[in-house]
């Protein structure tokens, strides 16, 4: 494995309550908690993986659903390597609000190549299938009709596709980088706060 480390900035993007948060607990500390907790503003973990032979630390931003505070988005997204956009299975609405948060992404991001660039999307907690009300076909052509966006359905409570889903984009993010990826020694919050060591939760 290459000594090179490499730094990519991950967005995960969604309406309150989808499980943004859980997500990224149970990917980065293998966690899950019941009690729910509203982001404020944003939140951000970092995850050291293995990709394609390089070393890879993940700088995850859990950005509030909240519609209040969608106008801190140019902040948080500027130089965002990839993005997830996050829906709940068993809320429909969710699911519709996925064209609204990748429209908000690209334009606030200033993302010009649009088709290549690594969006992934999780239908997330797909453990609760009693109470399902988006189709894993819906989810699947919604997909498929925004330039093949890869989909997982995952579940934050029994890790369900977390691990996978995470490896994928950063797969992804790695592959468009290339040898341009950002390669650091100490790595620093992209945005220019201090990192904390726990995550940092701020806002404006």
């Amino acid at each position: 494995m290459s000594n090179r480390r490499a730094l990519l900035k991950v967005i995960l993007l969604g309406d309150s309550a989808v499980g943004k948060t859980s997500l990224m607990e149970r990917y980065v500390n293998k966690k899950f908690s019941l009690q729910y907790k509203a982001t404020i503003g944003a939140d951000f973990m970092t995850k050291e993986v293995e990709v394609d032979d390089k070393l890879v630390t993940l700088q995850i931003w859990d950005t509030a659903g909240q519609e209040r505070f969608q106008s801190l988005g140019n902040s948080f997204y500027r130089g965002a390597d990839c993005c997830i956009l996050v829906f709940d299975v068993t809320i429909m609405k969710s699911f519709e609000n996925l064209n609204n948060w990748r429209n908000e992404f690209i334009m606030q991001a200033n993302i010009t190549d649009q088709q290549n660039y690594p969006f992934i999307v999780l239908g997330n907690k797909c453990d609760l299938q009693e109470q399902r009300s988006v189709p894993t076909k819906t989810a699947q052509s919604w997909c498929h009709e925004h330039n093949n966006i890869p989909y997982f359905e995952t579940s934050a409570k029994d890790s369900t596709n977390v691990d996978q889903a995470f490896h994928k984009v950063a797969k992804m993010a790695m592959s468009r980088l290339g040898d341009e990826s950002i390669i650091l020694e100490d790595v620093e919050v992209r945005i220019g706060k201090p990192q904390q060591q726990e995550g940092s939760n701020w806002c404006c």
